[in-house]
This record gives structure tokens, sequence and C-alpha cells, in this order.
């Protein structure tokens, strides 16, 4: 059955865990790609780092380029839902939770790809 996670760390520790880690970190790079927002997240990098480096990512996107903040959710697939209840009033700490959100769909994308 699909684990849910219930924040980043759980996240990433699960997806080590189940031998997926470099799988997500594959996911990311392509969806940020097919967005036109390139990153290139090396497989060599740590948990911490990736969890950092994507909220930096968000947090400028969400700072200086709205739009394309809105286009990669729509790309990743991020629950519109769950974006609406965040509060925006700091934006470190939307950029944080955000990342989450998307973390936790390309999870769920590679979790299921691999599993069933």
């Amino acid at each position: 059955m699909y684990p849910i996670p219930t924040s980043t760390d759980h996240l990433l520790t699960e997806a080590e865990k189940e031998n997926l880690y470099l799988k997500l970190i594959e996911q990311l790079n392509k969806d940020f790609n097919f967005a036109n927002e390139p990153v290139d997240f090396p497989l060599s990098t740590s948990p911490n780092e990736l969890k950092i480096q994507l909220h930096e990512k968000v947090y400028r996107l969400i700072q200086y380029k709205f739009a394309e903040y809105l286009n990669l959710l729509y790309i990743i697939d991020v629950s519109e839902e769950e974006v609406k209840k965040l509060n925006g009033d700091d934006i470190a700490e939307l950029a944080e939770k955000v990342a989450f959100l998307i973390l936790k769909r390309e999870w769920q994308k590679v979790w299921f790809r691999n599993k069933l």
C-alpha cells in the first residue's frame, strides 16, 4: 500500500529505504525541465541538499517568476486544493510547504510506477 508521507524528511527517508531516491531525483529533473524551469539535481545530491535546493528554487519562482511557478505546479500535477489551503503570508514558509507538495506528488508518481 502507498505510504503517505507526513513530512519532507519522512518522504526522503522512505524513498531511500525503497531504493527509489535516484528515480525521485530523475522525476524532479524531468518535470522541471518539461516545465521549462531547468534544474539539474545530480544523482549524488543528498536528501538534505535536495530539500534545501528545491525549497530555494520554489522560493525564487514564487518571488520572481509567478506564472512559471503556476505552470510548474500544473505540469507536476500538484493538487490545486492543497496549494489553496496554504497560508501565503510568509513566502519562505509557503515555498517550503509547496516544495513538500511537489516532492509528495513526484514521489507518488515514482512509487506507483515502480510498485504496480
